[in-house]
């Protein structure tokens, strides 16, 4: 199977609210690769690698995310495979 990559950017009340390692957590369930972090504008950002299939799960996941944040956009980019081993939170 193919291997995508999706850039995500995610808006709303998603810092301070467990977003980035609950992301990490179903990320590694699903077996993918990347990581995800906090941006200074109050956004999050994430790279997803992995079966398509996976990816897109996850993508629709960003919409809801833990429970006490309230998601207002979600915006996917393709891109090319950067071969991640894992998935990570960086700070």
């Amino acid at each position: 199977m193919a291997r995508i990559g999706v850039r995500a950017l995610v808006s709303g009340r998603v810092q301070g609210v467990g977003y980035r390692q609950r992301t990490a957590d179903r990320a590694e369930r699903l077996g993918l690769a990347g990581w995800v972090r906090n941006l200074g504008d109050g956004r999050v950002e994430a790279w997803i690698e992995g079966e398509e299939a996976a990816v897109r799960e996850l993508a629709d996941w960003l919409w809801s995310g833990p429970e006490h944040a309230r998601v207002e956009a979600v915006a996917l980019e393709e891109g090319a495979v950067q071969g991640f081993a894992d998935f990570m939170v960086r700070r």
